[in-house]
């Protein structure tokens, strides 16, 4: 099996990678300016300070997402110094002729990301393994405050949850309202689990199951915390796929629940989620809990696709020092309504078939209806339209589809059958012998003086 490494180590890697590329590159293109504007080449000039703003914004994107992967990784130090360093790096003036102290800094924070193979490289992917090798529900104290943002309508809501453990979250977020429970889970025993508890289950990877686009009116979103390889080999984080593949399930003015941890929610998720969705705010698990994945929520309403990259780069800013992010005690009751529509789940179907979705279908189907309808004619006393010649009356006594009490004078009960025979005729003349099989009708009558046979 091919070894994979963690998606931090790899992200250090190519944050270096930025870094030391910009600490090469920044200080040339600054010094060519100057030399454009000294041979009055302007449009040269304008055009190398483009290039600059551009790195610079590279940058600055750089330096974020090392805040989080020094989070992710429990380096405290290098977290706090990328946090400065961004903050500083946002005022710099590009036009600045001295650019020494810059590129010491971008050296410093370089310095500080650790090397492949070495024992921080090996921590780094720590907090993940953990995750990997258990199960690790959401604290049901939690779910019950972010229900408090929750306003739920008067008819029946659909509530999905991609990836359900034994839905106990979910069961705890829609206790005592209307609504119906949908969950995907891909461990059958935590399915089974669920089952007992929602409305419905799918088994089997979220990604390859069949739920309708657009007919939910909440979903409950918490993903796996691990790492995945794409086509050709390229990582992407879990937590990003399933908020893509799943926010289609969700209805226009549908309600988001997204709980990841803080560090995750890097530039590419806001991004996400300021284009699809509005009134967005995140809040903070309680300390006790906080500690353990420093796990967050995040809310908002869906909308038509815009562009929030404005929004985007504020939320990605905000999150990158967890004090920043109020804590989930301060949610506001009531600030999140679910849309009162109601919307039938048509589709919905795991990827692992499994016996309560046989039930179902079965009860779905009228496969069965017909099948003991058939059975039931069949059981029926059948009785002609018309009275039946002497041929008939044989046909029908030799199959067997007459009762077989005969109420008459002398009453008795009979019972038919055919048999096959083989009749010989010799030809003499021609010193052959010719064969035919034919039927042969035997009824035997129960009389009170005992059976009698006739052919």
């Amino acid at each position: 099996m091919q070894e994979e490494r963690s998606y931090v180590t790899d992200r250090f890697t190519e944050c270096k990678r930025t870094l030391l590329g910009m600490c090469e590159s920044l200080p040339i293109k600054r010094k060519a300016i100057d030399i454009y504007r000294e041979r009055k080449s302007l449009e040269r000039a304008k055009e190398t300070f483009s290039e600059l703003c551009a790195q610079k914004d590279e940058l600055i994107k750089t330096v974020r997402e090392t805040t989080l992967l020094f989070s992710e990784s429990n380096m405290p130090q290098g977290a706090e110094f990328s946090r400065k360093l961004y903050s500083a790096l946002s005022a710099f003036n590009l036009m600045t002729e001295d650019y020494t102290k810059l590129i010491a800094a971008l050296n410093t924070l370089r310095d500080m990301i650790p090397e492949m193979g070495t024992v921080g490289a090996k921590d780094i992917g720590h907090m993940m393994n953990e995750v990997r090798m258990g199960y690790f529900p959401t604290d049901l104290e939690h779910v019950s405050l972010i229900k408090r943002a929750l306003r739920f309508p008067d008819t029946t809501v659909n509530i999905l949850d991609p990836c359900c453990g034994c839905g106990l979250a979910l069961e705890r977020l829609a206790h005592g309202e209307d609504a119906l429970t949908y969950g995907v889970e891909l461990d059958e025993a935590r399915a089974g689990d669920a089952e007992q508890r929602l409305h419905r289950v799918g088994f089997g990877s979220f990604y390859h199951s069949h739920v309708q686009n657009g007919a939910f009116h909440a979903l409950l979103l918490n993903p796996p915390y691990l790492n995945v390889i794409g086509e050709g080999g390229v990582k992407a984080r879990s937590e990003k796929r399933f908020l893509i593949e799943s926010m289609h399930n969700l209805m226009t003015g549908g309600v988001l629940i997204y709980i990841v941890p803080y560090y995750r929610l890097t530039w590419g998720i806001w991004r996400v989620l300021c284009d699809n969705f509005r009134k967005i705010s995140v809040y903070r698990f309680r300390d006790d809990e906080f500690q353990k994945f420093r796990q967050v929520v995040v809310l908002g309403i869906k909308q038509q696709k815009c562009d929030g990259s404005a929004e985007a780069v504020a939320f990605s800013e905000a999150v990158m020092d967890p004090a920043r992010i109020p804590l989930i005690d301060e949610l506001i009751e009531g600030t999140y309504e679910l849309p009162s529509s109601v919307r039938k789940v048509e589709i919905f179907k795991g990827a692992v078939f499994n016996l309560g979705e046989l039930r179902r279908q079965l009860q779905k189907s009228k496969s069965l209806d017909i099948l003991f309808e058939k059975s039931r004619i069949d059981a029926m006393e059948k009785r002609p339209l018309l009275p039946l010649n002497i041929g008939q009356v044989g046909l029908i006594g030799g199959s067997g589809l007459i009762n077989g009490y005969v109420d008459c004078e002398h009453p008795h009960v009979i019972k038919g059958r055919v048999v096959k025979e083989v009749k010989s005729r010799e030809y003499p003349e021609s010193g052959t012998v010719s064969e035919t099989r034919v039927n042969r009708m035997l009824f035997n009558i129960l009389t009170p003086d005992g059976v009698k046979r006739l052919t």
